[in-house]
């Protein structure tokens, strides 16, 4: 596997991020049948984020730019770049509070 330079990654999916109807785009850097891990990069424009939907598996997300918040039926949390946070293994959401950029860890049940 080829280095993934994140930060170069993270400004180019966040560009496309803000003109996407959606307001994210998203590439995986780590999957396959055969993979344990699974990890994708999202940009993810202010206002715009991830309706909520089921865990996949334990997972982590880490910020790399920008200020997400994530939240679940028991609670919520903002995280900023820098931040690596466990996400809950239940139904939850992502919102962008600034234009962001996150590296999503899950690994594959």
């Amino acid at each position: 596997m080829d280095p993934v330079h994140l930060p170069s990654l993270a400004d180019e999916l966040l560009a496309t991020a803000r003109e996407a109807s959606s307001g994210r785009a998203g590439r995986s850097i780590r999957s396959g049948r055969d993979a344990a891990l699974r990890q994708t990069v999202m940009g993810l424009a202010a206002g715009r984020g991830l309706d909520e939907h089921e865990a996949n598996g334990e997972a982590t997300l880490q910020v790399l730019t920008g200020t997400v918040r994530l939240r679940w039926a028991g609670g919520e949390l903002e995280a900023s770049a820098g931040d690596v946070v466990g996400i809950p293994d239940e139904r939850h959401a992502l919102d962008a509070v600034t234009d962001a950029a996150v590296l999503l860890t899950v690994a594959v049940r």
